[in-house]
């Protein structure tokens, strides 16, 4: 069986968008693209020869950036985690994911430019949450909440006591 690839629904931005996105990560890279046609402008109202999608690939996952038009927006029903063992991986994500109109929400999680909602989640995250409940967890969890962008350090702090 293969591998997902996922669909990400854009207005008009799927070439922006993959080019983006390929940027931020190591081994990104562009693929194939399409193009629209004549037929279906009724339905799509684009122009022939517009980019219809945009095949790239990032951190080691296929994605497909598709101009669908303004039907559909990102929320955060969807997003996608990216794990980090240290704080300056976590910045320099931080970083380039609100570059450009992106914006921190709570507990790690972002919305870049174009939306789509992201959380940039330090490793240590995971084994306090797999923790036993005790003192220690609840201290650090309360402490996530009141942050935007993770710092280990402050949840090392707090779980530590």
């Amino acid at each position: 069986m293969k591998p997902f690839t996922l669909c990400l629904w854009f207005d008009t931005q799927a070439e922006e968008a993959a080019h983006f996105y390929t940027s931020i990560f190591k081994d990104g890279k562009i693929g194939d693209k399409t193009y629209f046609g004549k037929e279906g402008f009724e339905f799509h109202g684009k122009p022939e020869g517009t980019v219809l999608t945009v095949e790239f690939e990032a951190n080691g996952q296929k994605f497909v950036a598709l101009n669908g038009g303004p039907d559909f927006k990102f929320n955060e029903a969807i997003s996608l985690t990216i794990t980090c063992e240290t704080q300056n991986e976590i910045d320099e994500y931080w970083e380039k994911l609100t570059a450009g109109g992106g914006k921190g929400v709570q507990c790690g999680w972002l919305r870049d430019k174009f939306g789509l909602a992201w959380q940039v989640t330090p490793e240590i995250l995971y084994k306090i949450q797999k923790s036993p409940n005790s003192p220690n967890k609840s201290r650090a969890l309360n402490e996530m909440f009141q942050q935007v962008k993770l710092d280990i350090g402050k949840l090392q702090k707090a779980f530590e006591g």
